[in-house]
């Protein structure tokens, strides 16, 4: 087992991420190390984004990883890799469950699991990555200001035990890096496409330049969002250059 081989657990953290960045930075932990915490003063989330948990309620981890066989400009399959092991996690708990692109989780059109990577380039390759992930669990009530929350608890009424939990989660998340390290990437690639959220529906979105109704028909190697209009025109989109409207 790669992820998970060390765990190093923490009441509070600033975030997650910014500490297994600072222990690659001093140190280089060996590969697959967890670093969890109970609650973060300052959790990150895509862009400009935060992540608000409630203390002791939901799983935040950051992943320490050295995918150096993965190139700098392929470098969003380890977010499809990794976005594929929670959904894998999170299915067998309920009965749908899809990816947002870039790398949300959701359950029907309700987010409950996120991801942020950041990653270390050495030259064409990724150096290091580091994979933070938030999955609500146990929470029930929400800041208002969180577009369309959902937990496991909120779905099914069950209080989860966070360490068992925990430890499935590794173990899948363990067995799709595997699968990228030493497994056919294009069905990684596939098999994230076929289960992406809004996949080949028309659905209303946003662009710089204007409102429009498209569908999605895949994921480019760089991990943009490949869109169909209803005019037939193929567009890329990068991340933050298109909305999803209801």
């Amino acid at each position: 087992m790669t992820i998970g081989s060390q765990l190093l657990c923490y009441d509070t953290l600033s975030s997650t991420n910014t500490t297994a960045l600072q222990m690659i930075s001093d140190e280089e932990p060996p590969e697959g190390t967890v670093v969890y915490a109970g609650y973060q003063t300052s959790g990150k989330g895509c862009g400009e984004n935060s992540w608000e948990s409630e203390r002791n309620k939901n799983l935040t981890f950051s992943i320490i990883l050295y995918p150096q066989s993965v190139l700098a400009e392929k470098q969003f399959i380890i977010s499809e890799s990794l976005s594929l092991g929670i959904r894998d996690f999170v299915i067998r708990h309920l009965p749908s469950c899809s990816i947002k692109w870039p790398n949300d989780i959701y359950i029907e059109d309700k987010k409950i699991a996120g991801i942020l990577i950041e990653n270390s380039i050495l030259g064409s390759s990724i150096k290091s990555s580091v994979a933070g992930i938030g999955l609500n669990v146990n929470q029930t009530v929400f800041p208002a200001g969180i577009p369309d929350p959902a937990s496991m608890k909120l779905l099914t009424g069950i209080d989860f035990d966070l360490n068992v939990i925990l430890q499935e989660l590794l173990a899948d998340l363990d067995k799709r890096y595997r699968q990228l390290l030493y497994g056919d990437r294009e069905i990684i690639k596939q098999e994230y496409v076929s289960v992406l959220y809004r996949y080949k529906e028309w659905h209303n979105y946003k662009s710089s330049e204007c409102t429009f109704k498209g569908r999605i028909t895949g994921i480019s190697d760089q991990g943009q969002l490949i869109m169909e209009d209803q005019k037939g025109s193929i567009v890329k989109y990068s991340f933050k250059d298109i909305d999803y409207l209801p």
